[in-house]
């Protein structure tokens, strides 16, 4: 599984996960109080890969929102902020 991030514009990231089933394509929104929440000293980029490979330790890369504030995932997942925290 391959997690590609890259910058769209303003605070919106393009995030593409490939596997050899073939690849999604998801927008994120990642407000710089994001970073600060969930991992203070990374990236955005850095905190997408680490969100997503949570997120792919959780269900099939189809089941992932194609657009989408970060945020969001605590809404389905209440242990985000507590995993992002400990890496």
């Amino acid at each position: 599984m391959a997690i590609d991030v890259s910058h769209e514009s303003g605070t919106t990231f393009r995030v593409v996960v490939s596997d050899d089933e073939g690849s999604s394509t998801h927008l994120v929104t990642v407000m710089p109080s994001d970073v600060d929440r969930y991992a203070p000293g990374a990236t955005p980029e850095e905190l997408l890969e680490a969100a997503f490979a949570f997120l792919l330790a959780r269900e099939p890369r189809t089941s992932i929102l194609a657009r989408f504030d970060l945020p969001v995932i605590e809404q389905y997942f209440p242990d985000f902020a507590d995993v992002m925290g400990r890496d």
